[in-house]
């Protein structure tokens, strides 16, 4: 089982990189340990049976998260994510080359009405969903974006890019599956921001893309 790399811990908050792979908590069908297991008797606040989470990411997307490490960090953190006072960005590898140098995706998303396993703009209980982006480079056949979150729903960026016909690179969920080498979505949590819960202190953390979605990258420069 892959391991979480603490990159950042004290008495309020850990800051994580999680590998692909690694499920943050754990949920009906799922075995295994989880981040949840490797942050035991570090991470608090919250439910029992996930303590100290106050957002997620995908077990197929890599990348950074916040978890708390007291009561009140953990009222404090769950604050920010829902006034929207903490900074997600991401780096998507997508589908095609995407038209404009930056756009915002509005649509709410819900279950989706096939699967339950998945997303859509338009699904069952739909909630408001906001994503923004920015094209970092036009590549021969696709292009590589950083992805603001405005709202943070479940599989939003995946849903959002498949909705406009961009999907995701490797999503084996919204998109075709392998390519470039990919075993996964080629999606990374690079930049998360946050107010320490205890000193007020504006904290940025940043994370490198991984050695698989660096060689996929690669290859996909070179793709015509």
């Amino acid at each position: 089982m892959p391991t979480a790399e603490i990159v950042y811990r004290d008495d309020s908050v850990i800051v994580v990189d999680k590998p692909a792979g690694l499920v943050v908590h754990a949920a009906p069908g799922h075995r295994g340990e989880t981040l949840v297991d490797q942050l035991a008797g570090f991470a608090a606040g919250g439910p029992r049976e996930r303590p100290g989470i106050v957002h997620r990411i995908d077990k197929g997307t890599s990348g950074l998260l916040v978890v708390a490490a007291s009561v009140d960090a953990h009222r404090d953190l769950a604050r920010q994510v829902r006034d929207r006072e903490m900074g997600r960005k991401y780096l998507a590898l997508v589908e095609g080359r995407v038209g404009s140098r930056s756009g915002t995706i509005d649509a709410p998303v819900g279950r989706d009405h096939r699967s339950r396993e998945r997303m859509a703009v338009g699904g069952r209980r739909q909630r408001k969903a906001r994503t923004h982006f920015e094209v970092v480079e036009l590549l021969p056949a696709d292009t590589l974006v950083e992805v603001t979150l405005e709202t943070g729903r479940t599989h939003q960026i995946r849903a959002h890019f498949a909705a406009i016909g961009h999907r995701v690179c490797g999503d084996p969920r919204y998109g075709h599956g392998s390519r470039y080498g990919l075993t996964r979505q080629f999606l990374h949590a690079r930049q998360l921001t946050l107010r320490h819960p205890a000193t007020g202190r504006e904290m940025t953390f940043t994370s490198e893309l991984p050695a698989d979605l660096t060689a996929a990258l690669e290859i996909a420069r070179g793709a015509s």
